[in-house]
């Protein structure tokens, strides 16, 4: 028998997801309580302004301006948290955690920031913390990890994971639109926020990135140990260099481990992935994620990885394993292990690189160029000169062989300290997965 034969369930922030969240239960609820056996209740939601306009109706009496009276509430046993930011986010997940309540969170922020601190209060309180939403709307990657793949160890996990700036990235390439065009159109089409640094700037993708790393290998990476660098520098000529080579330049997360030493590294970074690989031809708002085990080998997952209905539809997974849970007599779920894995040094992260300079077009450039990367045991596998807009100026794009972090970046410090060199050099990645 059920241990619940009603759950009562609260939503904290009824904004975009909040209301699909609401929408999608309420028009699928015989087919969701025949599926789990129990009745659903949307008890009470709570908000910032009782008399806005929403796209939901519910009554005036499950309304409240105060989410931690719904983490508080006893009679209800699964908290939604869709509040966003960091703070009463915070105190919400931990009071709900403390009673002893589930609770399920699209915050990937939250997470980032206290996902060590929440787990702790879940096993200490037994409580329980569902998040597939937070990573990747409606692609179930988080379940892939945990469940799916858990015969698994993880050498590469990487992936698209902001749809604004895959977005971004699509229509340039396919327009020959500027960034500044493509991004005020993103803007007035939702697909941007007003304030678009965190997903442009590469921090939205680092949030995401951290919780997956947490997931595959159980040590928690905070965003300023990463590499994290944004595609507000892309231009069409890199574009272009990428169409004629056989690349596409997306905005990657990757996730690495040594087999050897165990260490982790973890960085967001604009790549030119090989046209050949699926992740290349995700385009518009998808989200696309490839994760490589030593026992399965190499799967791919791709879905839209924002929104209100995909990011509702990971909500109501967890809802629907919360309920799941409770009705086992609220057994616990396997622990997630914390480990401390060590960070890779900068040194042991090799590939080959892409840099696009803008230069004085006069005599003796180049060999500067050449002589410095050879001081700093940078080697040129190509060099392309190109017109550029700049009068007295020339492009110049070099690619490198394989080399390393460190000196990759002491060597776009020093090049742009040369007076030949017109602003700062543009670098990008250049994916050598197997």
């Amino acid at each position: 028998m059920s241990t619940h034969a009603t759950v009562n369930i609260g939503i904290c922030g009824l904004g975009t997801v909040g209301q699909g969240v609401w929408k999608h239960i309420e028009s699928n609820r015989a087919a969701l309580e025949s599926r789990l056996g129990v009745k659903l209740n949307l008890a009470r939601a709570s908000v910032r302004d009782l008399d806005k306009k929403r796209a939901v109706r519910l009554p005036a009496a499950k309304l409240t301006t105060d989410p931690l009276a719904i983490a508080n509430d006893p009679a209800i046993h699964i908290v939604c948290e869709l509040i966003g930011g960091t703070t009463l986010a915070r105190e919400v997940t931990l009071a709900a955690l403390k009673a002893g309540k589930t609770v399920v969170s699209a915050n990937k922020a939250l997470l980032c920031k206290h996902g060590p601190e929440l787990f702790r209060a879940a096993r200490k309180h037994g409580g329980h913390f569902f998040f597939e939403a937070s990573v990747a709307g409606g692609i179930p990657i988080i379940k892939a990890l945990r469940e799916g793949l858990v015969a698994n160890r993880f050498k590469l996990i990487y992936g698209i994971l902001n749809g604004t700036c895959n977005y971004i990235l699509t229509r340039m390439d396919r327009e020959g639109a500027s960034y500044p065009a493509i991004l005020a159109e993103a803007k007035a089409l939702g697909y941007a926020e007003a304030d678009e640094s965190l997903d442009v700037d590469g921090w939205d993708t680092a949030h995401k990135a951290s919780i997956l790393a947490f997931l595959a290998h159980g040590t928690w990476v905070p965003v300023e140990k990463m590499l994290v660098e944004g595609i507000t520098q892309v231009t069409q000529a890199d574009l272009s260099f990428a169409r004629e080579n056989g690349y596409a330049i997306k905005l990657l997360a990757v996730i690495t481990r040594d087999a050897e030493s165990g260490q982790v590294f973890v960085r967001v970074q604009p790549t030119l992935i090989p046209s050949t690989k699926v992740l290349a031809n995700v385009n518009e708002v998808y989200n696309g994620i490839s994760v490589t085990g030593d026992v399965v080998g190499e799967t791919v997952y791709i879905g839209r990885g924002a929104g209100q209905d995909p990011t509702a539809s990971a909500v109501i997974s967890d809802i629907a394993d919360a309920v799941i849970l409770l009705n086992r007599g609220n057994s616990h779920l396997p622990e997630l292990a914390e480990t401390r894995a060590a960070l890779s040094p900068l040194q042991s992260i090799t590939g080959r690189y892409y840099l696009r300079l803008e230069v004085k077009d006069e005599p003796g450039v180049l060999a500067k160029i050449a002589g410095l990367t050879a001081k700093l045991d940078v080697s040129i596998a190509s060099v392309l000169q190109r017109p550029s807009e700049t009068p007295g100026a020339a492009s110049l794009i070099l690619t490198t062989h394989d080399s390393n972090e460190k000196a990759i970046r002491a060597t776009v410090r020093r090049l742009g300290k040369l007076s030949s060199v017109l602003g700062e050099p543009v670098l990008l990645r250049i994916a050598t997965f197997s």
